[in-house]
């Protein structure tokens, strides 16, 4: 029987995995750790949802001002077929510089998202497929510590403040 813990993200310092970023660097759990991170699980050729969400935190980043510079913040593709690293660093550019795009194998973007508790999945259509995935913005403490999730939609007077506690 799962508890209510199993269904929360565990701390970074627990998670296992390899990526790459769009600028072409290794990045891993350890990486992050003593600075508070933001992450987002996205693809690039999203429709709504993750446009949607990446303009969101670029606005957040810019309500925090200085102090979002003390902040990692990342997308996690969960295409990773289609998101290579050139094609994150173009969708991103469109967005907060600030915000590193994240590309893998299958199987290691699969280890990251088991250890946010994210999901993904391929979902064919007539001649294409598009990805359903976790659309909610994972907010961690500068350890490590898991500290709030901002749902997808979730008003700009509750997000800010929430990422706020989670750079204290």
């Amino acid at each position: 029987m799962s508890s209510s813990a199993d269904l929360l993200p565990v701390p970074i310092s627990e998670m296992d995995f390899d990526l790459i970023s769009h600028g072409g660097e290794r990045v891993r759990p350890a990486d992050w750790i003593g600075r508070p991170t933001m992450v987002f699980f996205g693809f690039t050729w999203c429709p709504d949802v993750c446009p949607t969400t990446l303009s969101d935190i670029s606005g957040w980043l810019d309500d925090l001002g200085p102090d979002a510079d003390r902040l990692n913040v990342s997308l996690i593709t969960v295409d990773p077929e289609r998101d290579s690293p050139e094609v994150l660093a173009d969708y991103l550019s469109h967005f907060d510089p600030r915000i590193v795009g994240l590309t893998g194998t299958l199987s290691e973007i699969g280890r990251a998202a088991s250890g946010f508790r994210a999901r993904f999945e391929k979902v064919p259509r007539e001649d294409d497929y598009t990805m359903d995935h976790t659309a909610g913005v994972f907010l961690f403490r500068a350890d490590g510590r898991f500290a709030s999730i901002i749902d997808y939609h979730e008003d700009r007077r509750f997000a800010v403040p929430k990422i706020r506690r989670a750079m204290q």
